[in-house]
């Protein structure tokens, strides 16, 4: 029996000491509930945002307004009334009506006799599901992929329309507004980690590797990007921005500014590992054996700050997400027609949509979700990064 037993024991030792350190890591951060569940959540989220249009009954742009249904609030579909059940999801039917008692005004009624069903897959707008066009600033570069046209859309109604979370003052529909939200933000903040992830392994790495006076004058350059003051810059720069310029065009300077602004704290963290890391012995047999610098930080330095770098990497996402939106909210990012967080949380700045329009705070509530899940996630990555701990 005791020999059954220290076989498995044995065989998970074995394992633990023959893993790589991708396994290790993914062990310990499994363990970590929060982060598995933020994790989740998070993926959630991405799927969200990338299949936005498939999962939007209407245009979430002004082509897509309801004029009947301004200011709307969110309409829940439910299974049963006073007129019995249904398996079948319902909402009530919607009248406008003109009366002596509203000096002939426009009256939106609710018409609890007649139903309007559910329905899933129906066609509606048109959309573009994978596009991508934009043009780089100061370039004629230009970017153009159309993607796959479809008509299909999760769900909508057989008569009427269908707003989950309300809509606005144009008469646009915040569920649909919200979903685009999600993935704009979120590729802004993947534009901006990625560019300022490659200068700061570019600039980091070469100051590290390299010391002398090569070090110097990149330290004396990321201490000077570290110290430009974001908001004035911001400033600045939403008075430079032609007011011609396409929402894609506006969208792609912002992300190229968030991410220039970004890489000196990561160049500092490189730089500092690859000091300490350039005299061990492994970088001086790789130089003995003819390898280049290049070759020497690509191949044996940076890998060794693999798991860092992740970490890194997906703690920098929320405050990039958080970045666009405080920017967008003061106007000094995105501006409509983009769908962005920030731009959203514009409207809920006034004191007539915190006392009479409270559904305009729904996109909120995914903000704070989108920014917990990465916090999550990147401090269990942080805790799961040294996988030869001994802490459990």
């Amino acid at each position: 029996m005791a020999t059954a037993t220290a076989a498995p024991d044995r065989k998970s030792r074995e394992a633990y000491f023959t893993a790589s350190q991708g396994e290790l890591i993914w062990a310990r951060f499994r363990r970590n509930r929060a982060a598995m569940v933020a994790g989740a959540v998070l993926a959630f989220m991405v799927l969200v945002g990338l299949f936005a249009p498939v999962l939007s009954p209407y245009d979430p742009t002004i082509n897509g307004r309801n004029r009947d249904y301004m200011n709307g609030a969110p309409q829940i579909p439910r299974f049963c009334d006073h007129n019995g059940c249904s398996w079948r999801p319902f909402l009530y039917t919607l009248e406008r009506t003109r009366s002596i008692q509203t000096n002939f005004r426009w009256v939106t009624t609710v018409n609890m006799e007649k139903r309007r069903y559910v329905q899933f897959f129906v066609q509606g707008w048109e959309y573009r599901l994978l596009s991508l066009d934009f043009e780089i600033p100061g370039t004629e570069l230009r970017v153009n992929i159309p993607g796959i046209p479809f008509t299909t859309h999760l769900f909508g109604v057989d008569q009427g329309s269908i707003h989950l979370f309300g809509t606005d003052s144009a008469g646009k529909d915040i569920f649909s507004r919200t979903l685009h939200a999600i993935w704009t933000s979120l590729a802004v903040g993947t534009i901006g980690v990625l560019i300022g992830f490659v200068l700061a392994l570019v600039i980091g790495g070469i100051s590290g590797y390299r010391g002398g006076w090569i070090d110097s004058a990149l330290q004396m350059a990321t201490d000077a990007v570290r110290t430009i003051p974001a908001i004035p810059l911001f400033m600045a720069l939403a008075a430079f921005m032609p007011a011609e310029w396409s929402p894609e065009r506006r969208f792609f300077f912002i992300a190229t500014i968030l991410g220039l602004i970004s890489w000196p704290t990561l160049a500092r963290r490189v730089r500092t590992h690859l000091l300490t890391e350039r005299n061990q012995e492994y970088v001086l047999a790789a130089q003995l054996c003819g390898a280049s610098g290049g070759h020497v930080v690509r191949r044996h330095l940076l890998p060794s700050f693999t798991s860092y770098i992740i970490v890194d990497l997906v703690i920098s996402f929320p405050y990039m997400v958080l970045s666009e939106t405080a920017l967008s909210f003061i106007g000094l990012g995105l501006k409509d027609p983009v769908n962005s967080l920030g731009v959203m949380l514009q409207n809920v700045t006034s004191a007539d949509v915190l006392l009479n329009y409270q559904w305009y705070f729904i996109p909120v509530i995914f903000f704070v979700v989108l920014v917990l899940a990465f916090v999550f996630v990147g401090d269990g990555l942080r805790d799961a990064a040294d996988p030869y701990s001994d802490h459990r």
